[in-house]
């Protein structure tokens, strides 16, 4: 009989989108392989999966007075009282796992609270490093906050059994941190048909949604960078993916003034495939961030050249065998690289496609997923 393992999800894999819940759809996909999978996740929609693998829990508001004083009274971290929901307490205790796994180190709360931790493991799987992302965009709030989240993401993390992370420099964090079984996941993605980068244009992409502020943030290199990239490069294209921010207060104020020449906020792309078929480029001037990287790992599963910051790229640097590119003027020379020079950007693609259709070929997702489970 196969052990049976469970993850507590903080949004719906049949209905939300996003980097960490994308990740999370194709953890499970490689769990399947050798364990009964089986999900608790917070949802606005009721009612469980027919087939009972499925869990869901109405996902309550935000109320920011009892937030409040549950963090004073619990002495937690808001993100950490935010996901502490009897409801999940008690969707837990209704679903007899050998194993549990939290996706985000909040996701852990409500397992800590409840009667499953006598007779089972425990693995967390951070996903990203919620207290850095606070105090890089939260402003003064987030930099009050960082410090209390910090603690609570440590204080899971050794009442874990396993962790694991998307960034090594991450998991090398924990162990410093008396967290001796944290370990990184070398994630990427099942290798799709390759891009015709032969046959482009002169266009570049970025892609993100804005309402994540280090999206929002990269946003804006872009935009401030483009000049320079494509001065005097006839034709030369920035197309922007992903929806803008609902509320965006920056120095540059991109929603209130016109774009650079060449540069086109697309918005939604219906057919991403396709469009991304007419890119010579992923751009990525990230600053902020860590954990996720699924623009990343989408690029090298398709044989799209990146130029990405260390922060864009992270650990994947060393699997994916890319450069980076933190000089503003090494990131605008590479850019114009790849503009002028088609064929230098279609080998670059060829070598990264290949690099990652390897690691996919050789089960490498597959056993780093089933060594995070395996106890």
């Amino acid at each position: 009989m196969r052990p049976t393992v469970t993850f507590l999800l903080s949004k719906d894999p049949t209905t939300e989108h996003g980097g960490d819940i994308a990740l999370s759809r194709l953890v499970m996909r490689l769990a399947r392989e050798h364990f009964d999978v089986r999900a608790v996740c917070l949802s606005g929609i009721d009612g469980d999966a027919p087939d009972g693998r499925l869990v869901r829990v109405p996902k309550p508001p935000v109320r920011r007075l009892p937030l409040l004083l549950g963090r004073v009274g619990a002495r937690r971290s808001l993100v950490h009282a935010r996901f502490d929901v009897p409801g999940l307490v008690r969707a837990i205790e209704s679903v007899d796992s050998d194993i549990y796994v939290a996706e985000h180190s909040y996701m852990a709360e409500s397992y800590l609270r409840s009667a499953r931790t006598a007779g089972s493991r425990l693995v967390i799987n951070t996903v990203n490093t919620e207290s850095q992302v606070w105090k890089l965009t939260r402003g003064l709030i987030g930099r009050m906050e960082a410090p209390r989240i910090l603690r609570d993401e440590i204080r899971v993390a050794r009442a874990a059994d396993a962790v694991g992370t998307y960034d090594r420099d991450e998991a090398d964090f924990y162990t410093r941190h008396g967290v001796t079984n944290a370990r990184w996941i070398p994630l990427t993605l099942e290798p799709t048909p390759p891009l015709p980068i032969s046959q482009t244009g002169r266009r570049l992409v970025f892609i993100g949604t804005r309402a994540w502020p280090p999206n929002q943030e990269a946003f804006e290199l872009a935009l401030r960078w483009w000049p320079a990239i494509s001065a005097r490069i006839p034709d030369a294209e920035l197309c922007i993916i992903g929806a803008p921010a609902s509320r965006t207060r920056t120095r540059t104020r991109t929603r209130t003034r016109a774009y650079p020449a060449g540069v086109t906020d697309m918005g939604f792309v219906a057919d991403l495939d396709t469009f991304l078929g007419t890119c010579r480029a992923l751009i990525a001037p990230v600053a902020t961030g860590g954990g996720v990287r699924v623009k990343i790992l989408d690029a090298a599963r398709r044989g799209l050249p990146v130029v990405g910051t260390t922060t864009a790229v992270g650990s994947l640097r060393t699997i994916l065998e890319l450069p980076v590119f933190d000089d503003q003027n090494a990131f605008v020379d590479q850019c114009r690289r790849y503009l002028w020079d088609r064929d230098t950007a279609a080998t670059d693609g060829q070598r990264l496609y290949e690099v990652n259709a390897r690691r996919w070929r050789n089960r490498l997702p597959h056993a780093a997923v089933t060594n995070l489970l395996r106890p």
